[in-house]
């Protein structure tokens, strides 16, 4: 069967993802006093503190759009793999399409290890059957992804014979289908296969893309300055910012974990706002020098995007980890919260921007798309 392997992948990874949320996923504390927590526990607690933005991010990004994701996999592969074609397929695989930069659970997985290396020196950590099921999941979904054949599945629904008047073609950045239209009608036209609106560049791409990026820009200072989180121990209360957090990791001889962080939460949000103005002020001048060069930078900074998610992660599980009365706890802060409103705005921004622009000022014919769509 053509998507057999896909379908054995996602099932292996739907019953490990219901093992992973159902069975303790990590336990912390003293001999005799083990705190055992699950998958969501980061997400309920940081809700009780009154951080309700930031848990519900954590819970979507790390559990309920990566159960999405299985589930309509499983629609769509069931049926398929018993010879039947599967109702509503444009829908589905539009929602899967529009999921994929949102699933974060390799993230996830890196905020474990550098959450299991601040918390080493603090008491045991006792990993629990649930973190097992859930590095094996993640394995088994890539497995899922790499074997689905999104190109076959589309091209299973029908599409209607061109209009004999087009004369120019749009490809739809969806299904990717090239469509014939009349240019006259070019405004309101839709995909024939996925009924996704089409067009030759996304409107007010620059002014999109620039209102993000300064919005984002906004954001980063306080991400910075303001604490991400509080640890109070012993009655005594520290602030910790991204930046202490890395110094903390430094000191205690951590220095691979310490580069990992300061790469995705440093780093990465400020080179994705610095490539992104660049690309804005490239095409803003019509500039016509090394597109495949910059067109590079673009994918880099789209694919590299939803790492810098990792210090929210950490937050969410030290949250739900440290727990321990009057001993011990920690509580997020402000600065997580606007250091999230960075990394999600900026992967609105890298989508918002149209990287067809930068080739837009090599020809004539181009000159004049660029003109009537930038």
């Amino acid at each position: 069967m053509a998507f057999d392997k896909a379908l054995a992948f996602t099932i292996a990874a739907l019953i490990l993802f219901v093992v992973a949320n159902a069975f303790p996923f990590m336990g912390f504390g003293l001999p005799g006093d083990i705190r055992h927590t699950t998958l969501v526990t980061g997400s309920i607690e940081m809700y009780r503190q009154g951080a309700i933005a930031l848990s519900l991010i954590v819970i979507f990004a790390s559990v309920v759009i990566p159960a999405l994701q299985m589930i309509l996999l499983l629609y769509l592969l069931v049926p398929l793999n018993l010879g039947y074609r599967p109702r509503e397929i444009p829908a589905v695989m539009k929602t899967l399409h529009y999921m994929g930069n949102w699933s974060m659970m390799d993230v996830f997985l890196l905020a474990i290890l550098v959450s299991t290396v601040k918390l080493a020196d603090m008491a045991h950590i006792v990993p629990g059957p649930a973190l097992f099921a859930f590095v094996v999941l993640i394995f088994m979904l890539a497995g899922a992804q790499a074997s689905f054949d999104e190109e076959r599945v589309w091209s299973m629904v029908k599409v209607p014979d061109p209009d004999p008047a087009a004369d120019e073609i749009i490809e739809c950045h969806v299904c990717h289908l090239a469509v014939p239209i009349d240019h006259h009608h070019e405004r309101h036209a839709h995909c024939p296969r996925c009924n996704t609106a089409l067009h030759y560049r996304k409107p007010d791409s620059l002014q999109r893309t620039w209102a993000m990026v300064i919005g984002a820009l906004i954001c980063y200072i306080p991400a910075n300055a303001l604490p991400i989180m509080h640890t109070t121990s012993l009655g005594n209360t520290q602030s910790d910012t991204i930046l202490s957090g890395i110094i903390y990791l430094l000191h205690h001889g951590s220095w691979p974990i310490a580069l990992v962080i300061f790469f995705a939460s440093v780093l990465i949000p400020l080179t994705k706002l610095l490539i992104l103005m660049y690309l804005l002020l490239s095409v803003k001048m019509r500039a016509s020098w090394r597109p495949r060069e910059r067109t590079r930078m673009y994918q880099l900074a789209e694919l590299v995007g939803k790492w810098s998610m990792v210090d929210v992660f950490v937050v969410s599980i030290l949250v739900s980890l440290v727990q321990m009365g009057n001993l011990a706890s920690i509580e997020a802060a402000h600065g997580a919260l606007f250091f999230c409103a960075v990394v999600i705005i900026t992967m609105f921004a890298a989508m918002a921007f149209d990287p067809r622009l930068i080739w837009d000022n090599l020809g004539e014919t181009n000159d004049r798309l660029s003109t009537r769509y930038a």
